[in-house]
């Protein structure tokens, strides 16, 4: 039955059933692509996020080790030249600069992830165009 009123070639010989079939059916398959950019699109910028995440995860780990390590040496070696609670002080501070730093540039990165898919947003609003002029 689909292909009976698709034969139909100059649209003087279609109902207005069919123009409203037609209409329908190709709203419905713009809807539908539109879902399938917008996941694409959604999928790639989870992507991104992750990569950031891991990033910032892996940057925490290899910190922690090489703060504990630094610590360590910089203490034995500070606590030869001072008071003991004098180095220790010296090192928290100097430590907690370091990561503030790299907090700060780990909300950074995570800053530059833009979640909305605006490639789709963009689609839409061509779609919504398109539609305004065809139901001139």
């Amino acid at each position: 039955m689909a292909d009976a009123y698709r034969e139909k070639t100059t649209l003087a010989e279609r109902s207005t059933a069919d123009l409203v079939r037609d209409i329908i059916g190709s709203v419905q398959e713009i809807i539908r692509s539109e879902v399938r950019l917008a996941a694409a699109e959604t999928r790639e910028k989870a992507v991104d996020a992750g990569k950031s995440a891991g990033l910032l995860a892996a940057g925490g780990i290899v910190a922690l080790y090489a703060a504990a390590f630094a610590l360590v040496f910089i203490y034995n070696v500070l606590s030869n030249l001072m008071w003991p609670w004098l180095s220790a002080l010296i090192l928290a501070v100097v430590l907690g600069v370091a990561a503030l730093g790299m907090i700060e540039r780990g909300r950074r990165k995570l800053k530059e992830v833009h979640p909305k898919p605006e490639r789709t947003a963009q689609s839409v609003k061509e779609d919504v165009e398109w539609l305004k002029h065809q139901m001139r």
